[in-house]
């Protein structure tokens, strides 16, 4: 049974970054079982601080809660963009360059929210990408400002929301049988994994019945 797992990310959000050691343990767990895609769901200026002294507030909660050595850099912030196209839609022209894996846009969240570079400029976020991907920096910029990057992350984006959900990241686990499994805001590996467990026993168990009884009748 084919099973998908989708990740809604926004290259920019704290949450998602401390969730790609999850999203990585899923893919590893689960090599040549399941089908992983990322897509970006940008986040507007309701899910973005309001000044840099509640960003850092916010990074200090997310780094207690995940118990990291280090905390996030707010050095990114621009208080003036009210969403972060740059670095979104240059991840996403990776994709159509032959980079359809999480480096450039796990490169670009590094510097961004680790190193505090600001990833939230075309050319910055462009050139991060290009030496992460080994990609010319001219043509994956040329590609990333092209109307169809951004039309396909705002259809994505839509999509997400559609999902009647807020938070990022969102992972969202389907089965051919029509099952989905639909988690917001959850950055840890285990309630993911007993999901996709789960799932699979079904997977199983659809196999075994078909084995005995065929299809069903007309």
């Amino acid at each position: 049974m084919r099973i998908t797992v989708t990740y809604y990310l926004d290259v920019i959000s704290s949450w998602c970054f401390w969730a790609e050691p999850a999203w990585a343990e899923l893919k590893k767990r689960y090599e040549g079982k399941l089908e992983f895609h990322w897509k970006i769901a940008l986040l507007d200026k309701t899910g973005l601080p309001t000044s840099v002294e509640q960003e850092k507030w916010f990074y200090r909660r997310s780094g207690t809660i995940m118990r990291s050595p280090f905390m996030l850099s707010s050095a990114w912030y621009d208080p003036s963009q009210s969403e972060y196209l740059a670095p979104n839609c240059v991840a996403e022209a990776a994709k159509d360059l032959g980079i359809a894996d999480d480096r450039v846009r796990l490169a670009l969240a590094h510097a961004g929210l680790h190193e505090g570079k600001k990833f939230g400029e075309w050319e910055v976020a462009a050139e991060i990408a290009a030496v992460a991907a080994n990609l010319d920096r001219k043509e994956l910029l040329e590609r990333a400002l092209s109307p169809v990057i951004e039309t396909r992350i705002r259809a994505d984006t839509a999509d997400f929301h559609l999902l009647q959900v807020t938070q990022r990241p969102t992972f969202v686990i389907d089965t051919e049988i029509g099952d989905r499994a639909v988690f917001s805001g959850v950055a840890r590996v285990a309630p993911l994994a007993s999901a996709i467990d789960s799932m699979l026993d079904d997977a199983e168990d659809y196999a075994a019945f078909a084995a005995h009884f065929g299809a069903p009748p007309a």
